[in-house]
């Protein structure tokens, strides 16, 4: 430590790396807040409380699990042959037992012989901060007829276990990083994983009361607040600087700079054709599917922000842009009921995002049937984990609420309050 505080050109790289990875861990955080306003405006205002109760619990055990054992399970830090396919490395925050000094990783190679230019308490806040995120996206997706319970006991499962071994393949150097497998920021690795949870658990779950009819047609349920769904869109667009940007692992002016300009592209292409389509195809520009847009756009770009174009992110954006809106019409029609479009957004679109790799990279090395391995992979391990764990707490303490409950609204039945107790719905299902 002595001497490498003694180079002062090392010192101040290690300063600014470090700095800017706790700024994007900060904007990543902010992303929680974008996903509670997205989910709550999105569904009723009588199950308002009741998503962002959800979301704030994600949050802490996102944290303490991962604190817990999740970092060492995602990072175990060895080679050994169990290591590269169920990660684990022991419990509590430690990057591996050869860590002499916990808190500087400057001079620690990782088992490719990387240097991670910052703490180790940056490293493990920064991929804290997604670990929530995968069950995150299963909220929105079983919103407004789920038991509070058993969604709270499977979302800590999914991440502290489920999501960091399936992160461990390829971030903690495992079998798909030794294929050759890329996901830079976690199109798969994250949304993918978030959205195979959110489909099984919708198909264990079932739609909500009312969405479709015995005539076969489809009931709109319209959510009560475009305008927080549209703040929301906005935090998530803005955190993605850092949780893209953040994956750089440093400072570095070039990389930073190319992952900011195709984030904001893949963002912006996004909302474009998500816009246009739905204006073609509905009549009318339709702003869900808009805002829907630059979420699939961002998901989408996730993958390959750091080796792609910016022509290229344009492509990548602007197809997941036109691939969400025919998801979520698709699987309406399908009868899968998803409130918020979390499967359509996060697991369809995450699943582009990442074969894209194949087709737009600039590095020669990124293969397609490579991508397409990983993808089923970690999203087939993910939804088996998923549909066993939740079909369990099924079966064990049932996971949807009475009839009466739903139509009273969650907030009431699970925590009788009310997040508008001044007004009166004009209509309820």
């Amino acid at each position: 430590m002595e001497e490498f505080q003694a180079d002062p050109f090392l010192y101040a790289k290690f300063m600014i790396d470090n700095l800017w990875i706790l700024i994007a861990a900060a904007l990543v955080f902010l992303m929680h807040a974008g996903f509670s306003t997205v989910e709550s405006g999105l569904c009723r205002s009588k199950n308002t409380v009741n998503i962002l109760t959800k979301n704030l619990f994600i949050v802490a055990i996102g944290l303490l699990s991962y604190a817990a054992i999740g970092f060492s399970i995602m990072y175990p830090g060895s080679n050994w042959i169990i290591s590269k396919i169920l990660g684990f490395g022991g419990f509590g925050i430690g990057f591996s037992p050869e860590v002499t000094d916990p808190e500087v990783l400057f001079a620690k190679l990782t088992p490719v012989g990387y240097a991670l230019n910052m703490t180790t308490w940056t490293d493990f806040i920064f991929q804290a901060m997604f670990a929530a995120t995968a069950a995150t996206i299963v909220s929105g997706a079983v919103a407004e007829r789920v038991k509070l319970a058993p969604f709270l006991i499977f979302a800590t499962l999914l991440v502290a276990i489920s999501y960091p071994i399936t992160g461990s393949w390829q971030w903690g150097y495992g079998w798909l990083y030794d294929m050759g497998f890329k996901d830079f920021a976690g199109s798969t690795l994250v949304h993918g994983v978030g959205g195979a949870a959110a489909l099984a658990c919708v198909l264990i779950l079932g739609p909500r009361l009312g969405k479709y009819l015995p005539n076969g047609k489809i009931k709109p349920i319209l959510g009560h607040n475009m305008p927080l769904v549209a703040i929301g869109v906005f935090l998530l667009f803005l955190g993605w600087f850092g949780f893209n940007g953040g994956s750089v692992l440093s400072a570095d002016p070039v990389l930073v700079s190319l992952v900011f300009v195709t984030t904001a592209l893949g963002g912006a292409a996004g909302i474009m054709t998500a816009m246009f389509t739905s204006w073609i195809v509905l009549k009318k520009p339709d702003l869900s599917m808009s805002l829907n847009g630059a979420l699939a756009g961002l998901v989408g770009i996730t993958a390959s922000a750091d080796t792609i174009t910016p022509v290229s992110a344009i492509i990548i954006g602007g197809i997941a842009g036109i691939i969400v809106f025919f998801a979520v019409v698709i699987l309406d029609r399908i009868k899968i009921d998803d409130p918020v479009g979390a499967i359509s957004v996060h697991g369809v679109c995450g699943i582009w995002g990442t074969l894209a790799v194949g087709i737009f990279s600039m590095d020669s090395e990124h293969k397609l049937v490579t991508q397409l391995i990983g993808v089923a992979s970690v999203c087939g391990f993910t939804f088996v984990f998923s549909f066993i764990v939740f079909g369990l707490l099924k079966l064990i303490m049932g996971v949807r609420v009475s009839a009466e409950e739903e139509n009273e609204g969650l907030d009431l039945g699970e925590h009788g309050q009310e997040a508008y107790p001044d007004f009166q719905p004009i209509s309820e299902a």
